[in-house]
């Protein structure tokens, strides 16, 4: 399978194969930590997979032995002569790139490959599905520097669920792989030379569901827990109602009552190398 970059970044790397794209931090030689460019460029690269419709399912990951190592000390080293409106701003911007890779209607998949520390943390987060190597290491550390993990709360306690949240925020203890998955942070680690194939396993179950069917799921699981149960009745009845009717929705019922694979099937197992 040929593969294609998509866009030119510096800090980020796109490849796509058939209709998987593969997003990779790319600044191994400070094991991937992040700064104003990156999210600047993941922000820009989101926005355009958001609308893409050849793309069916993301990959998250790191270059190099690192995933995503935090905030980039350089950075650190200006931002602590920013103004509050300066500070202000540029957490926004993480706030922002963070709620779109968590909003995508497309799914993700953060394939852990090592150190995922503070923000990093954060980014894995935000994927639908966390595979993390067995050497993998996790951090909410922020503490430590007199900082909290602000920007990426909303999404880690909902990994982690508040007791767990309570207990990593404040001491910024280090979180070992194993113990990672026990919390829910990751769903599973597998050793680092079958961390590829178990991710392209879950790509394959992942192109194998209805793209509308994956959006809605995705929507159903962000508005449903802030919902009551009186308004959820008519919202969940629409929109299996809407699903029902839908080209998508007919062309699945179909291929099940004639004992024959969906045409979105199809269409993505050749491109990405799946045998049927």
């Amino acid at each position: 399978m040929q593969e294609m970059t998509a866009l030119l970044y510096k800090t980020i790397v796109l490849t796509k194969k058939g209709t998987v794209l593969q997003v990779n931090f790319n600044r191994p030689e400070v094991h991937n930590a992040f700064n104003s460019e990156t999210i600047l460029e993941l922000t820009d690269a989101f926005d355009k997979v958001r609308v893409d419709n050849s793309i069916r399912v993301v990959i998250l990951t790191g270059e190099g032995k690192s995933f995503c190592a935090g905030a980039d000390i350089n950075w650190m080293r200006e931002i602590i002569h920013y103004s509050f409106d300066q500070n202000l701003e540029e957490s926004l911007q993480l706030a922002e790139v963070l709620h779109k890779i968590y909003t995508l209607p497309k799914p993700t998949i953060a394939m852990v490959n090592g150190a995922a520390i503070g923000g990093g943390t954060g980014f894995l987060s935000v994927c639908d599905i966390a595979v993390a190597a067995e050497d993998a290491k996790f951090g909410l550390s922020e503490v430590k520097i007199g900082l909290v993990p602000a920007a990426i709360s909303p999404y880690v306690v909902r990994k982690i669920g508040e007791s767990k949240a309570r207990e990593y925020f404040l001491t910024g203890q280090r979180i070992s792989a194993q113990k990672a998955a026990e919390i829910g942070l990751v769903n599973e680690v597998v050793p680092k030379n079958q961390l590829k194939e178990r991710v392209d396993e879950l790509v394959g179950q992942l192109l194998d569901s209805g793209p509308e069917a994956i959006a809605s799921c995705k929507e159903l699981i962000l508005n449903v827990p802030g919902m009551s149960l009186e308004d959820v009745k008519e919202y969940t009845a629409r929109m299996i109602a809407d699903l029902r009717v839908s080209d998508e929705g007919q062309e699945g019922m179909s291929a099940f009552l004639e004992k024959r694979k969906p045409r979105w099937t199809q269409k993505s197992s050749h491109k990405n190398g799946r045998k049927k």
